[in-house]
């Protein structure tokens, strides 16, 4: 009874949360995120802007590394691209390497049907168009109740709650920020596959400052530079 009424009250929430159109990162050529676990330095994932005309491209390269007693016990090396047409999107590739395991996924938006056409390695099938691809990069992810998975391309329903306003700072800088927690609609999940992230986002810059969730271990990315 509890879930429910939780669901609920954040749903009703979710048309307050208002974000624009993806068209001013047109304005942007590169965010910055490195990426920790317990507070230890292991990775980075960056977000490079290019736009020409009414196309947007957003190219991301993400690199983690864990190591433990001189072993390294999960690796992940991957590569994206999203491209947008006045503001919509219109395909997305991503080819990852996961501890010597390959992944991927491959979407196009479909004008004759108005669904994103997707194979990846968890999910083949179509798509509706509220569907964000779930990179840190974008703050429309917050205002949506599905998203599409970067690195396996499954589908995953999910429930957006706003916490209230915070100073936050990184690098020795500070920001007024919004607090969003970003679950699974389903809590029924197994752990591993739930969502279950806290959200940090800079209103003023449209960008998201922070994002944190424990699965073995502390994982933050914190924005370090954007321009």
């Amino acid at each position: 009874m509890f879930l429910k009424l939780f669901l609920i009250i954040s749903l009703i929430l979710i048309p307050k949360i208002s974000f624009g159109h993806t068209d001013h990162y047109k304005n942007y050529k590169l965010i910055k995120m490195e990426i920790f676990r317990n507070d230890k330095l292991i990775g980075f994932s960056n977000f490079f802007f290019s736009a020409h005309n009414d196309i947007l491209k957003v190219k991301n390269q993400l690199s983690i590394t864990v190591s433990m007693f001189g072993s390294d016990i999960f690796k992940l090396e991957s590569y994206g691209v999203e491209k947008y047409k006045n503001n919509k999107l219109i395909s997305f590739e991503s080819k990852t390497l996961q501890n010597d395991k390959e992944k991927f996924v491959n979407m196009r938006f479909d004008s004759k049907s108005n669904m994103f056409k997707i194979r990846g390695t968890s999910f083949t099938g179509e798509a509706t168009t509220d569907n964000i691809v779930g990179n840190w990069w974008n703050h429309k992810l917050l205002s949506t109740n599905t998203q599409i998975s970067p690195v396996s391309g499954s589908i995953k329903k999910q429930v957006v709650t706003f916490l209230g306003k915070e100073t936050i700072e990184l690098y020795g800088k500070r920001f007024d920020a919004d607090h969003f927690k970003l679950q699974s609609m389903d809590m029924n999940l197994p752990k591993d596959k739930r969502l279950n992230f806290d959200i940090w986002i800079d209103k003023k810059n449209s960008i998201i400052l922070k994002v944190v969730y424990s699965r073995m271990g502390l994982w933050e990315y914190r924005l370090k530079s954007f321009n």
